[in-house]
């Protein structure tokens, strides 16, 4: 094969579409835009959801849905961090100065990813989901408050 000699498939190009030449065209005489009115004319123009004065759709409809405001102070960290730490005692704080929550957080919850093999205790109200729970208190750890 030489570069020279590369054609596209037969059928891919197409002749680009004579709008308005005639009626050998196929889209003579109105061009494919109908008879009178705003969309036939040379600059006829209405916003994207305009129904002509009625209520447009997007506004009849009631709005649904909740966004959180705060879903992004949470933090989530895994089991397998804590068994990191070289501290038995594990609150907001120590997961700051580890570096494993960053400072603009507010919250964290320990998720089960990874294992633990050591006694550790969770303070100051971190959140813990079942999993993780169960593994810390099989490890011989506790979850306070």
């Amino acid at each position: 094969m030489q570069l020279n000699t590369i054609k596209p498939a037969l059928g891919a190009k197409r002749e680009k579409r004579r709008v308005a030449r005639g009626i050998g065209s196929g889209l003579g005489k109105t061009a494919g835009r109908g008879h009178k009115g705003q969309k036939s004319r040379a600059g006829g123009f209405h916003k994207v959801g305009f129904e002509g004065g009625q209520m447009p759709l997007q506004r009849r409809l009631p709005k649904r849905g909740f966004v959180s405001l705060t879903a992004s102070d949470t933090v989530q960290v895994r089991l397998s961090a804590l068994d990191k730490l070289p501290v038995e005692r594990i609150d907001m704080l120590v997961l700051k100065q580890a570096g494993i929550v960053p400072h603009g957080a507010r919250a964290a919850k320990i998720f089960l990813s990874g294992t633990i093999g050591r006694k550790v205790i969770l303070a100051g109200g971190l959140a813990v989901t079942k999993g993780a729970k169960a593994a810390i208190e099989s490890a011989g750890g506790t979850v306070e408050g």
